[in-house]
């Protein structure tokens, strides 16, 4: 994680290759530069600097729900003074933490809380949690309904390649799509592999687990086109030019709810948007360039939105864990900003 550098500069090349990862992390070097519109040698120079560098990461993790029924929580800390790191270290090491950024606003640290099983086992699970040192105050909130996950905002820099809006269905597999009984022990160890390198190859995980090549692959290909696998790429908003990335918690009329969602959920500016049990709620994370952009979204679309009554807002400042899998970046970030000297 040492090795980020989150600012030397990133060329038009490196984000054209960065977009065509967020589409489809395991694409080969000779798709992306077509997309690029490069030399397949120096796509594929300068993609695996950037991942070897950290500056992206690709991970493959089982699909939400795909091992069993699960329920997510949404979370909302305020930290006592000082403790946000200490918090948000912890919450990174749970399993059953999928998001945790650091944010401004009323709350100190925004997170993301999976948890298999009966209401028995969230109650286990979440006072586990909220029992972590430096947790004052915890706020949790019961997402009833998810309509859109996706690692494609990217796609805003290029206008070509944004016209068409985006298809949450293509992220969310549809429910129950994935029968547990998909997964033994070689599946398991396969994804184990990949959730640390989404884009090594057959061969490679192959000789790791004592498995042959076209095992390993038929194994892979069975589970994704089951839709028991999720590719998640990440990389900062900073690196692509992006510099508001921000959680929006919408308050919405009741019967307005589910269009007010469909109408969000097509623009490739939203990487996240679902309903939560509290107060009629929508939990919104958009990714767009810049606080001018942001306002412009507030003010020209949500604003404009029949049945938004208002919202409340929080930058994120710093995201540490995304899709299940830690950002390789997020110590070199805090660590940066802390040396930095006042009025530098």
């Amino acid at each position: 994680m040492s090795s980020v550098h989150l600012t030397r500069e990133v060329s038009d090349l490196d984000r054209r290759i960065v977009v065509a990862l967020q589409q489809d992390g395991r694409a080969s070097w000779t798709s992306i530069a077509e997309f690029a519109g490069a030399p397949v040698s120096t796509v594929t120079r300068r993609g695996q600097q950037l991942l070897a560098e950290g500056l992206v990461r690709v991970g493959i993790v089982p699909t939400l729900g795909s091992e069993g029924h699960v329920e997510t929580f949404f979370v909302r800390i305020n930290c006592t003074p000082g403790s946000q790191l200490t918090v948000a270290q912890a919450l990174i090491g749970s399993p059953y933490v999928r998001f945790v950024t650091l944010v401004t606003g009323k709350f100190d640290v925004f997170a993301e809380v999976v948890i298999p099983g009966d209401s028995a086992t969230y109650a286990h699970v979440l006072t586990d949690l909220q029992a972590i040192p430096g947790v004052e105050r915890w706020r949790s909130d019961l997402v009833v309904h998810t309509y859109k996950v996706s690692f494609d905002w990217g796609r805003q820099l290029y206008d070509a390649h944004a016209e068409a809006a985006s298809d949450p269905q293509s992220y969310m597999p549809a429910p129950n799509t994935c029968d547990p009984t998909h997964f033994d022990d070689a599946d398991r160890a396969i994804v184990e592999e990949l959730r640390h390198n989404g884009r090594a190859s057959f061969q490679s995980i192959g000789d790791t687990l004592d498995m042959n090549e076209s095992s390993v692959r038929r194994r892979y290909e069975r589970m994704r086109n089951a839709g028991c696998l999720t590719t998640v790429t990440m990389v900062p908003a900073s690196a692509l030019g992006m510099s508001a990335e921000t959680l929006l918690i919408l308050r919405v009329e009741p019967s307005r709810i589910a269009s007010v969602a469909q109408t969000l959920a097509q623009h490739v500016s939203v990487r996240f948007l679902a309903a939560a049990l509290e107060e009629n709620s929508l939990y919104c994370e958009i990714i767009l360039p810049s606080t001018e952009t942001l306002h412009d979204f507030l003010t020209g679309t949500i604003a404009h939105l029949k049945g938004v009554r208002g919202w409340n807002a929080a930058m994120e400042l710093v995201f540490m864990k995304r899709g299940f899998i830690e950002t390789p970046w997020w110590r070199a970030q805090v660590a940066s900003a802390g040396s930095a000297e006042p009025g530098s």
